[in-house]
Formats: structure tokens, sequence, C-alpha cells
């Protein structure tokens, strides 16, 4: 355990964070859950209507540390090329 007082604020504010980096990645899984059931459930509108919702979400995440920018925009671009994929 810290005993230094600065160490004990980094371990309460590490613990804020960890809570909050919790709630963003969970509520951007959650978006991209979405795109994924449309996906499987064959529905293209839905999807895509799906995907336009998730997009900003995984942008922010990446904006807020969560994910690397390039790991975001890859996601962004494969959920949308297998939307893509489903009208051939």
């Amino acid at each position: 355990m810290a005993n230094k007082t600065n160490a004990k604020k980094a371990i309460r504010v590490i613990a804020r964070r960890t809570d909050v980096n919790k709630n963003r990645r969970s509520r951007m899984r959650s978006f991209l859950r979405k795109v994924e059931d449309a996906i499987s459930a064959g529905d293209q509108a839905s999807a895509a209507a799906a995907l336009r919702a998730a997009q900003p979400q995984v942008m922010r995440s990446a904006q807020k540390g969560l994910l690397h920018k390039n790991t975001a925009s890859r996601k962004i671009s494969r959920l949308s090329s297998r939307i893509k994929a489903m009208t051939a």
C-alpha cells in the first residue's frame, strides 16, 4: 500500500479513470455488437443504420485514448465492407 500522499492520490485518480474507461469501452462495444447482430441477421438497412450510430462512438473512443485511431478506423472500415458485401 502507498504511504506518500501523492501516491495515495494517484491510486484514487487511477481508480476514477478506470471506471470512466470501463464505461466508455462498454458503451462502444454495445454499439459494435448492435452492428454485428444486424449483419448476422442479414438486414442490410438496419446494419447500415447501426454502423452510422456506432461510428461516432468508436472514433470518440479513439479520441479519448481507449483505442488507437488506426484501430478505430480499421474496425469501421471492416464493418462497412461487410455491410456492402451483403448486397452481392
